[in-house]
């Protein structure tokens, strides 16, 4: 069976982006399909000055929307990062084939390195290594598939060539994984910025739909979302971007073609009514089960453990291996 590794990063609140782009999909079709890994990647989140205390309440948040959404330990499995310590382990020797230049080429790393510096603030060596730490996550499991979005591909791209430049010089060890982009899976923009992706670590709140935000909330959100001037609803990403956000979230939650949609509307107010109707009416179960699981926190930490255990026995046959391949002394 394909295996899969995916992960989210303790860095926000989840919003309707995370549901709609990725989690749906996890649970709809991955953990059916494939022997499915997903992990709330919290040494990830350390690349950044950050509150501990906000780290550790985000990434049990994480795990609980996770399982809200419908993730099911007996059909996928479901851990936080750190509680295997695999991940560091191969980390390193990783570090030990990456190159300082291939490093300094990822995307993310030159934008963020260069907010970092026009703000005055010095740059972390761990944002500039944490993409090996991502190819650890992955090749730790012998990972076949990671379902990622277009922002992430240049990092799937460094986990191939990091495996293969491994296998050619200390044996055949690990899976040389691909990058997969989920066909349905849907784009949601800022509600405020509609040319800017929805993300959770955005500081401005106005036009992003958290998973737990009340029901008004959600729906105030919706009906100040920015359209474009004009006032017929047509579909066109690149003409009218504010429109076809509304669209394609409609479209994501009923199921439905965003161009088929437009056509039912002749106004901008019917449009936002709608859209958030179906947004309401999706994150409503997911909130009453969240609910219940943080009701009951000593559950969700029977299932955080034991997907560890389950995630370590995986990885540690793996990381060992590595370790015996690059000349290190096994413990005795």
């Amino acid at each position: 069976m394909t295996r899969i590794f995916s992960g989210i990063k303790p860095t926000g609140n989840l919003t309707l982006g995370n549901y709609l782009g990725a989690l749906r999909r996890w649970v709809q079709v991955d953990q059916h399909q494939a022997d499915a890994l997903f992990s709330v990647v919290d040494l990830h989140a350390l690349t950044i000055e950050h509150d501990p205390a906000r780290v550790r309440a985000l990434s049990r948040r994480t795990a609980a929307l996770m399982l809200a959404a419908g993730l099911d330990p007996a059909l996928c499995t479901v851990f936080v990062q750190s509680h295997v310590d695999e991940h560091a382990r191969l980390s390193y020797l990783l570090e030990c084939v990456a190159t300082d230049g291939e490093l300094r080429r990822m995307i993310q790393y030159k934008e963020k390195s260069a907010r970092a510096r026009a703000a005055g603030e010095s740059v972390r060596f761990s944002l500039l290594s944490y993409p090996v730490l991502m190819t650890a996550d992955i090749l730790a499991y012998r990972t076949d598939e990671v379902p990622v979005g277009e922002d992430q591909t240049q990092h799937v791209e460094l986990t191939r060539d990091l495996a293969v430049r491994f296998n050619q010089r200390y044996g055949e060890t690990f899976t040389v994984p691909k990058a997969t982009a989920p066909p349905v899976a849907a784009r949601v923009m800022d509600l405020q910025d509609p040319t800017s992706k929805m993300g959770k670590s955005h500081e401005a709140g106005a036009g992003i739909v958290y998973l737990l935000d009340d029901v008004d909330v959600v729906r105030k959100k919706i009906m100040r979302a920015v359209t474009d001037s004009g006032r017929e609803v047509t579909y066109d990403r690149e003409a009218r971007p504010g429109v076809a956000n509304l669209l394609e979230i409609l479209a994501a939650c009923r199921d439905g073609d965003p161009a088929v949609l437009a056509g039912a509307y002749d106004s901008y107010g019917a449009l936002k009514k709608d859209t958030a109707d179906a947004v309401i009416e999706v994150l409503r179960p997911l909130r009453e089960r969240y609910a219940a699981l943080v009701a009951d926190p000593g559950a969700m930490d029977t299932v955080l453990r034991e997907g560890a255990e389950r995630a370590r026995g995986i990885a540690r046959p793996v990381v060992d291996a590595a370790y015996a391949a690059v000349g290190l002394v096994p413990a005795g």
